[in-house]
């Protein structure tokens, strides 16, 4: 394949780039979009972002707007007790569906956590009623900001517009959806505080199934992912923009898998069909494998860590 030489990744800035065409799977919308491969970094990005991007989000239910689920003052008190024995024991037996990330981060109480992409702010609703108080939503495809309670609001706008700053600011499936990641990184940058923490969950290229499958991959998921970085590119651009980077994670699941097998059979993403393509032990060995895969540092997806200097 052709190397693009008016281009440069926007990672490490290299300008030796492999062009590469891959297709909407997804939901079968059709059409082709031509990403790039930086030869030094391997990370990925998408070369032209179509007008009409909004419409391939319109139907998947990418960002999740359903209703707010709450809870009962019982069941408040009850992941109150939970969060503060998972903080005194670290004991897996308290922990939350979020709790690997979160026994990491360890934020207090009262920190001021922004939740940047938030949908509709189920997952900082779930810290507000583990006891967390001061809790601020961002993202600019809700319909309107809400105010949820006085210990959480939701922004229909960008972090960037936000006069705040935080002490931790998190993004789960968020950053490969965004065209810059110089420019989504130095905005968290500026608005975290001297000491502050920035949490990155993402696909990465780092995968065993990338190199394997190619444009099937599932987490390609063209042309909704902007950029997918390796970790090396992730790594030197968070460096240039003065974050520490100060570990990283893997936490790929039997997605990637039975994912980008449906591809390969032809299908659009269909999970009811996974149970009829694989037995239950077939999924178990999945999900051994993916555990396997972190491990090895050849998931699909990563959390990155990371600290501004005080």
């Amino acid at each position: 394949m052709p190397s693009d030489l008016y281009k440069t990744c926007k990672f490490c800035g290299g300008s030796s780039l492999i062009s590469f065409e891959a297709s909407e799977r997804m939901l079968g919308m059709g059409g082709t979009f031509d990403y790039s491969e930086c030869r030094d970094c391997k990370s990925v990005q998408l070369d032209q972002i179509p007008q009409n991007l909004a419409d391939y989000y319109s139907r998947s239910g990418y960002y999740s707007f359903l209703p707010l689920v709450q809870s009962g003052f019982a069941r408040r008190v009850f992941k109150q007790i939970r969060m503060n024995l998972l903080f005194a024991t670290n004991a897996k037996a308290f922990e939350p569906s979020f709790g690997y990330w979160l026994k990491k981060l360890a934020p207090g109480f009262h920190s001021k956590i922004a939740d940047v992409g938030c949908g509709n702010g189920q997952l900082l609703y779930e810290l507000y009623a583990s006891g967390y108080t001061d809790l601020h939503g961002f993202d600019p495809f809700m319909e309107k900001d809400q105010v949820i309670n006085a210990n959480l609001h939701l922004r229909k706008q960008r972090i960037e517009e936000s006069e705040s700053t935080f002490d931790l600011i998190m993004m789960h499936h968020a950053f490969e959806h965004m065209e810059s990641p110089m420019e989504t990184l130095q905005a968290c940058f500026d608005k975290l505080n001297p000491g502050g923490k920035l949490l990155i969950r993402t696909p990465v290229t780092d995968a065993e199934i990338w190199k394997e499958k190619r444009e099937l991959w599932v987490q390609l998921d063209a042309p909704r992912h902007l950029v997918i970085p390796s970790v090396v590119g992730f790594e030197r651009l968070s460096k240039a923009i003065g974050f520490d980077l100060y570990e990283v994670l893997f936490d790929s699941s039997a997605f990637q898998f039975w994912g980008t097998a449906l591809y390969e059979q032809g299908f659009t993403l269909r999970p009811n069909l996974v149970d009829e393509l694989y037995s239950k032990e077939e999924l178990v060995s999945l999900d051994e494998k993916a555990l396997l895969y972190n491990k090895e540092g050849i998931g699909d997806q990563v959390c990155f860590f990371l600290t501004k200097p005080i």
